[in-house]
């Protein structure tokens, strides 16, 4: 069972390129979860609309004229984006969002801070295992209801780490627009490679860096065998990862 977070700088040509390399592994019985994010595809609309965007470390912040926009872009516009690649490929993929079932149960991180921002309480996977065990490739749209049923925008990092470690998953590929985690971001000689989750645990990290790391930790510590941040943008990369290689890997 492999777990992929599909950042938004991934999709358009190279997603349509990474799913053929899923749908060879899935023919010969490799089981896949995908949850994607969008920022990049939510930038633009907020543009196209005069919001203008910020974020504290690394989290935007949604007020609620933005989550109107991150849910309508990330399970409206991206969701179908995505799943219209995978069954292009051949694969059955099925389009859920955090939402069905309760898939993933939030709160608000720091509404003083961050606004509509939501924090995983937990995980209920079953919609996941019925729809693996049906045969289906799961894709998951981040977007969760909190308890008065509030939409709350929760990073796809995060996600995407919570629903692995729930479902146990043997690897979680982490897609974003940099080749792994860097000690020091932007030094590009500071990239991790390999690193013990006790290690990663000591390192501060500021910027988009920060949730990512705290997604790796939370897959790791909730149950997934390992994590593995790649660039997405390279389908070398992908193919790498897909075969254990690249990136950086982080193991309990």
């Amino acid at each position: 069972m492999i777990v992929i977070k599909f950042g938004g700088h991934a999709m358009g040509e190279p997603s349509r390129k990474w799913a053929s390399e899923i749908a060879s592994r899935f023919k010969l019985g490799e089981r896949f979860v995908i949850v994607h994010g969008g920022g990049p595809q939510i930038d633009k609309e907020l543009a196209r609309r005069g919001i203008e965007k910020s974020s504290v470390n690394g989290f935007r912040i949604t007020t609620p004229e933005i989550m109107e926009v991150v849910e309508f872009v990330l399970t409206g516009s991206v969701l179908r984006s995505v799943v219209r690649d995978l069954i292009a490929a051949g694969l059955p993929a099925v389009g859920i969002t955090g939402s069905d079932n309760q898939l993933l149960e939030v709160e608000l991180r720091d509404e003083a801070k961050f606004g509509l921002v939501g924090k995983i309480k937990k995980v209920n996977p079953k919609i996941i295992n019925d729809l693996l065990d049906m045969g289906y490739l799961p894709v998951i749209s981040p977007v969760a209801n909190d308890s008065s049923t509030r939409a709350l925008n929760v990073n796809a990092d995060i996600a995407a780490g919570a629903i692995a470690g729930s479902l146990r998953a043997s690897e979680t590929l982490f897609l974003t627009d940099v080749p792994g985690i860097y000690s020091a971001w932007p030094d590009r000689s500071s990239l991790i490679t390999q690193i013990a989750i006790s290690d990663l645990k000591k390192v501060s990290f500021e910027g988009g860096m920060a949730p990512k790391v705290e997604a790796v930790i939370n897959a790791i510590e909730s149950g997934a065998s390992s994590a593995r941040v790649i660039d997405g943008t390279s389908l070398p990369a992908f193919i790498d990862a897909l075969s254990g290689d690249g990136g950086t890997l982080v193991k309990p």
